[in-house]
């Protein structure tokens, strides 16, 4: 099995990131249009260019992965064109395949990953075969929407376990992504199912991070410490000590 590689935010918030970053929790960040827009990006292409530039400068050499806007091939190679000329750490997300099953975006993504050497992100996929033919193409990143799988009905860690096993069968370097988390307990479970990766969005991090027990042993300490600073000596009973 592959090294961790941890956890990608999934924002487009530069407070966020700055905030996340600093903290040394992460190790790439994921955005799309729609989280853009969502965060207060204004100005067209202009606007999703200088959010973007201004995410890959604040993190990194971390990877920032930027979702295609369209399922035209001509556009779609275009626009990861023009997204790969943004920055070095900036990959893209191209769907795995097209609105109505067009397959034309798995040839695009083995043609920008093997002859222009742009590193691809594929998205939107739900099984451990779709996975399994996206790391065949050459993509650098697979990604599994394992809440979604979730939502239907199945259990997202059994092809998640599914596509660790064929990828380390076959020697593929693509790394697993599992995306649109639902909870914190996604994040553990898929982990331990096999992904390098799980997308997080940020007020998730707080809920891994923020116990209550852990808030209530705090106040014990600090409430012990000004007990012995009131008393001028240490207390043997103190029972913060446990």
């Amino acid at each position: 099995m592959k090294t961790l590689t941890g956890i990608f935010l999934d924002t487009g918030n530069l407070q966020e990131i700055r905030t996340y970053h600093a903290l040394g929790v992460i190790r790439g960040v994921t955005t799309n249009p729609t989280i853009l827009v969502k965060d207060g990006v204004l100005g067209g292409w202009e606007g999703i260019e200088e959010r973007c530039k201004q995410i890959a400068r604040m993190v990194e050499p971390l990877p920032v992965s930027v979702e295609v806007t369209t399922n035209d091939s001509d556009e779609m190679r275009e626009q990861a064109r023009r997204f790969h000329g943004w920055a070095a750490n900036i990959n893209v997300k191209i769907p795995i395949h097209g609105p109505e099953g067009e397959t034309d975006n798995l040839r695009l993504i083995h043609e920008l990953e093997t002859q222009e050497d742009i590193r691809i992100n594929v998205t939107a996929m739900m099984s451990a075969q779709q996975g399994l033919l996206a790391a065949m193409a050459g993509a650098t990143y697979v990604s599994l929407f394992a809440g979604r799988v979730n939502n239907m009905g199945y259990d997202a860690r059994q092809e998640l376990r599914r596509l660790r096993q064929l990828l380390d069968a076959c020697g593929s370097p693509a790394r697993i992504i599992a995306a649109s988390t639902r909870e914190a307990l996604n994040i553990i479970e898929w982990f331990e199912a096999g992904a390098d990766i799980v997308t997080v969005v940020p007020q998730f991090i707080e809920t891994m991070l923020v116990h209550p027990y852990s808030k209530e042993t705090v106040r014990q300490f600090l409430e012990d410490g000004r007990t012995l600073q009131r008393e001028g000596a240490p207390d043997v009973t103190m029972t913060g000590a446990h």
